[in-house]
């Protein structure tokens, strides 16, 4: 148990580890759906290539878009991408980068779909089983049997319950045949996609590492952003909800007062922390106008810096004045003559 109350901390500690947290849960997921699948084959050949490929196809652009619905960056992405220009500028390189990082993400249980589909063998012997080579591993010169009737009896390979061309070809031959190709395109698919996962990995640095390390950057300060912001919100309604309560009983207490000469309760001390997060926006237009102008014109990425005191004469150029240094004591010494 503790365990995976570590592993559940893990996967909190940031956004980026959630992620990659989601996206391991859906890779399981995705070997669970398929070792689940009751795999039926038609055994009909116009239709056994579309059932074969589709099953290996279909779900995983499924597995794809849910792997982006899953990524709470995407909405984040599709904000940044629509808003306003306002004043503060949209970088196409962080929205790349954005965009890049989500669909690595969504990319993950797809690939182990296809590769566990592709190491399987049952979608490729469905889909392909008409196109075995009759003359090289069974008996083509089979009489009394059409080109369409071959097809016919090839596609119910599959079917090892109603096959009935062990003349023309055994079924496990054809089965062994068709199954040897998927796993060695299986194989040849996670080679590709490690060997690409590598070089990512490994040849990024080399080129544009001062640019991904800032589309990075500005890629977590979004979020961070987002955050913060959504956070801030939440804090201004929750004061702005406790002083709207607090009116309320002040003015029922007010009432009753003046029905029954009940002496008025003395009001809660944090109702003075509460009005002042509310930072001076204390109606429901002004708060409008803030979230509107938040969404339009978000404040540029640019912190000014504190006034600096004028008194001396100095307005912030050149050397800043130095500390006036202590007043030196002076004694007096009295002489007198006698």
């Amino acid at each position: 148990m503790d365990k995976f109350r570590m592993i559940f901390q893990f996967f909190q500690s940031n956004q980026e580890s959630f992620m990659n947290g989601i996206c391991g849960i859906m890779a399981l997921a995705s070997t669970q759906m398929y070792s689940a699948f009751d795999f039926n084959c038609p055994c009909l050949p116009h239709y056994n290539l579309a059932y074969g490929m589709g099953i290996l196809l279909v779900p995983p652009f499924i597995l794809f878009l849910l792997g982006f619905v899953l990524n709470n960056n995407i909405s984040m992405l599709a904000e940044e991408w629509r808003r306003p220009q306002g004043q503060r500028g949209k970088d196409p390189a962080v929205l790349r980068y954005m965009f890049c990082s989500i669909a690595q993400r969504a990319l993950i249980a797809p690939a182990v779909w296809v590769s566990v589909t592709l190491l399987d063998g049952k979608c490729i012997t469905c889909a392909f089983c008409t196109s075995v080579p009759v003359e090289t591993l069974g008996n083509a010169s089979h009489p009394h049997l059409s080109q369409e009737e071959i097809q016919r009896v090839l596609a119910r390979i599959p079917c090892k319950e109603i096959y009935n061309g062990q003349q023309l070809i055994a079924d496990e031959v054809a089965v062994r045949y068709l199954r040897c190709i998927s796993q060695a395109l299986g194989w040849c698919f996670v080679l590709l996609m490690t060997t690409l996962a590598f070089l990512v990995r490994s040849l990024r640095p080399c080129f544009s590492q001062a640019a991904f390390l800032k589309s990075r950057y500005w890629s977590h300060y979004i979020d961070i952003e987002r955050k913060l912001f959504d956070e801030t919100c939440a804090e201004h309604a929750r004061s702005f909800a406790k002083v709207c309560i607090q009116q309320f009983f002040e003015g029922m207490s007010t009432d009753l007062v003046a029905a029954r000469c009940h002496p008025p309760r003395k009001a809660p001390a944090d109702a003075g922390e509460a009005a002042e997060k509310l930072l001076g926006i204390t109606d429901q237009g002004t708060m409008n106008m803030a979230l509107k102008s938040w969404h339009r014109c978000k404040p540029p990425l640019h912190l000014h810096p504190p006034a600096l005191p004028t008194g001396n004469g100095w307005a912030g150029e050149g050397q800043p004045p130095t500390h006036p240094s202590a007043p030196r004591r002076e004694t007096a010494a009295y002489y007198s003559c006698v």
